[in-house]
């Protein structure tokens, strides 16, 4: 499944000339190297953790700049939850001020969710518990009033079951694609906002014989280089719908 996740999230990346990739963040990171193998050297790829595989010397502070000046195309966002608005929690669960759990922050989500054009959701998990009616707190909103300019937002949302797509017009998901295995009724029961859909449901393409030849070689060396806990708990290892590896 992971090798499907990777292609599908590489296929979104399209004809992007810059994509930014965050902290920790491997089947992005690989989605985007699988874009770069495929286009024959484009994009760019800007791996924030990396020295190797980044172009900015100056950490967040200049993809930050160039992310407001329109030179990045492609970005990876994810949540401890994320609504069928396209808002992302990162902050707190519960009660602002007496908090279940409070996590790390939103860091330059909120900026970055304005102004990189096309920001691809990403979230291992697929469950009521992170896919909800309502964020318990809007670390970045998915959608701004229509006197507000902003040129960037959601785009997809990829989790371990399924492709949604997000209309800005009308702030909300509509599902594109079910992954092989899934089926509409289990992805339905396990989300917590309401979505659009057309059947017959389309599947998710898995990846060419050609394509996991390069997930399986150049991909994967990098992937142990840049992540070894990830590596080491085994490249493509199938994952359930919650995003456990089985």
């Amino acid at each position: 499944m992971d090798e499907v996740l990777i292609y599908a999230l590489a296929r979104m990346i399209g004809d992007a000339r810059h994509v930014g990739v965050g902290a920790n963040s491997p089947i992005p990171a690989a989605a985007a190297f699988l874009a770069q193998e495929l286009g024959e050297g484009k994009p760019t790829v800007s791996l924030q953790e990396s020295p190797r595989y980044n172009v900015f010397t100056d950490g967040g502070r200049e993809l930050f700049d160039a992310a407001g000046q329109g030179r990045i195309d492609v970005f990876f966002l994810s949540g401890a939850q994320i609504d069928g608005r396209g808002n992302i929690n990162l902050v707190a669960l519960g009660d602002y001020g007496q908090p279940k759990r409070r996590f790390a922050g939103s860091y330059g989500s909120s900026y970055l969710y304005f102004v990189v054009p096309r920001v691809i959701l990403f979230r291992t998990e697929h469950s009521r518990r992170t896919l909800v009616e309502r964020v318990d707190f809007i670390s970045a909103p998915g959608t701004s009033p229509p006197n507000v300019y902003r040129p960037g937002g959601p785009a997809a949302l990829v989790t371990p079951r399924c492709v949604f797509l997000f209309d800005r017009a009308r702030a909300r998901f509509r599902l594109e694609s079910l992954h092989p295995q899934h089926r509409l009724e289990e992805v339905i029961e396990n989300t917590g906002f309401e979505f659009d859909w057309s059947e017959p449901v389309q599947t998710t393409p898995s990846p060419s014989a050609e394509v996991l030849k390069i997930l399986r070689g150049p991909i994967a060396a990098k992937m142990a280089q840049l992540y070894p806990s990830f590596a080491a708990g085994g490249f493509g290892a199938p994952r359930d719908g919650r995003g456990e590896r089985r």
